[in-house]
């Protein structure tokens, strides 16, 4: 082979190499980055967090998703005592998040959940009692909470929460309008007794009557002006009677970080997630099936990374 042969092969090949590698560093970039798919904790991070809450336990919550941090509330005494007495007890350890609702938030801790088959309804399992509400007025359900599931009103009426299931609010953000509605619908109970009480006084009762016609009758546009009309003969009743009222700083963070403001006042609030936030959004749209079930499985462990 003469030279110049020899120099075109080897020029030949040095290009096929330079071009094999430019092709494999893109493929490279475009791969998803691992750190970010599953946003793990590290030292630093650990550090930071324990110089911030020197006086609160801090509890690591890990899933196929990412990892959170969650500090547990003194001022939520009995929820973080019994918290951390279950999560010592290894109790959390594969159980699933078996409930998951976008722009609401994620469930978990039913004990039925570690040996559950797929497709099970979940949601109905408990370790035989529980704790009683503690309800703080600073404590409120912005984005990122730690909250106490529990039994409805109806056979529970004093709200005592589940002893193991909790949930995380994932919400949304809201306006001053919406937030006007919520807090309405909070105080549901009282407005229904007021107008109940008013509409039997003699010269209120034409209304209850229009109401209930327009009702039988289908006429939405009719019966929404008598529903008005109430409405402004219930409020200077409703201003006078004690009633729950978001407080400015509630409504700032509704409508800034977001949440689930109905819930206050109702579901007690007893921690926070500190570090992962992301976590929940990505376990909150995960594909679910008609009991919001996740349909794969994402389970958690739990530990604790600093008690106080």
């Amino acid at each position: 082979m003469s030279k110049k042969n020899s120099f075109q092969l080897l020029f030949l090949l040095l290009s096929l190499v330079f071009f094999a590698c430019k092709h494999r560093q893109k493929t490279t970039t475009n791969k998803p980055s691992t750190v970010l798919n599953n946003i793990e904790l590290t030292k630093s991070d650990i550090t930071a967090l324990v110089k911030k809450y020197p006086d609160e336990n801090l509890i690591l919550i890990k899933t196929p998703m990412g990892e959170m941090v969650a500090r547990l509330f003194n001022e939520t005494p009995a929820h973080r005592d019994n918290f951390i007495r279950l999560v010592e007890h290894k109790f959390y350890d594969s159980l699933l998040f078996h409930r998951v609702i976008s722009d609401f938030m994620i469930q978990g801790g039913d004990p039925d959940s570690k040996k559950a088959k797929t497709g099970q309804k979940l949601g109905d399992g408990d370790i035989g009692y529980t704790v009683p509400a503690e309800f703080n007025n600073t404590l409120f359900h912005k984005k990122g909470m730690l909250c106490a599931a529990r039994e409805g009103d109806d056979i529970n009426p004093m709200k005592a929460s589940s002893a193991c299931q909790f949930y995380i609010v994932q919400g949304k953000k809201f306006t001053d309008e919406s937030m006007k509605t919520v807090e309405y619908r909070v105080n549901r109970d009282i407005r229904t007794k007021l107008k109940n009480d008013l509409l039997e006084v003699d010269k209120n009762r034409y209304l209850k009557e229009e109401e209930n016609r327009f009702k039988n009758e289908g006429k939405k546009d009719s019966l929404a002006l008598t529903q008005k009309k109430i409405d402004a003969l219930i409020s200077p009743y409703y201003e006078k009677t004690a009633h729950y009222v978001f407080s400015e700083r509630q409504r700032e963070t509704y409508k800034t970080l977001g949440g689930t403001p109905h819930l206050d006042g109702s579901y007690t609030v007893y921690g926070e997630i500190v570090w992962g936030l992301p976590v929940i959004d990505k376990i909150a749209t995960s594909q679910t099936d008609s009991n919001d079930r996740p349909m794969q499985d994402i389970r958690m462990s739990v530990s604790i990374l600093k008690k106080h």
